[in-house]
């Protein structure tokens, strides 16, 4: 399948290139700096350098894709951000509202009826107090996919770990994992790449944990 990836040089970025990669897809990976890619990995797959405002830049690298895959984060701690809000406004403009679209969110977004007690009153609570601003940009992302005419997949993740690939995550549709506390980022990139595919993720949320 031929992929764009944005965000391809943060930790799951990374990770989802490398297994796209070698599952044998071609990968347009859409970045602010080239060399945050190494140059083994630059030479396997079609660049663009591109802010997100480039509607032209974005427009182009989203042609013929079979599927977008955002796999954006904030790494300005917990100060306010919009670079999720920012990438799935672009995503929905450049890709005129048609296609397919996967979108990298957080499990501590919200509670919902997969959650255990200590999950709904005591740890998403805390969680989502003190990653207030990232919360409300992926909040704010959500909602515009989700009033979108895409066929988007919002993919939720525990808190992400680095570590190996292991074996097949669990992943919960429209509710969180039981129990669910953390996420491989290997783990997070293959679920992603598997539902890629699979329509009946289409329009929903599915959560993943390792």
């Amino acid at each position: 399948m031929r992929l764009t990836l944005l965000g391809a040089t943060g930790g799951t970025g990374r990770a989802l290139l490398d297994q796209a990669l070698e599952a044998g897809h071609e990968v347009t990976a859409v970045v602010r700096n080239p060399d945050g890619l190494p140059e083994a990995v630059r030479d396997r797959v079609t660049v663009v350098r591109a802010e997100l405002a480039d509607h032209d830049a974005l427009a182009a690298a989203v042609e013929g894709a079979d599927a977008v895959m955002s796999a954006l984060g904030s790494r300005a701690g917990r100060a306010p951000t919009t670079v999720c809000t920012d990438g799935a406004r672009a995503i929905i403009r450049a890709t005129g509202g048609k296609g397919r679209v996967l979108f990298v969110s957080a499990s501590g977004l919200e509670t919902d009826a997969g959650d255990g007690p200590a999950a709904r009153y005591l740890v998403k609570p805390l969680i989502q107090r003190i990653f207030r601003a990232q919360y409300d940009d992926l909040r704010e992302a959500e909602r515009l996919l989700r009033a979108s005419t895409l066929d988007w997949t919002i993919v939720r993740p525990a808190r992400l770990v680095d570590g190996p690939r292991g074996a097949r995550p669990r992943t919960a549709v429209d509710r969180s994992v039981r129990g669910g506390l953390k996420t491989r980022r290997a783990d997070l990139a293959a679920c992603m790449l598997d539902l890629v595919d699979d329509e009946t993720s289409v329009r929903h949320i599915v959560s993943v944990a390792s």
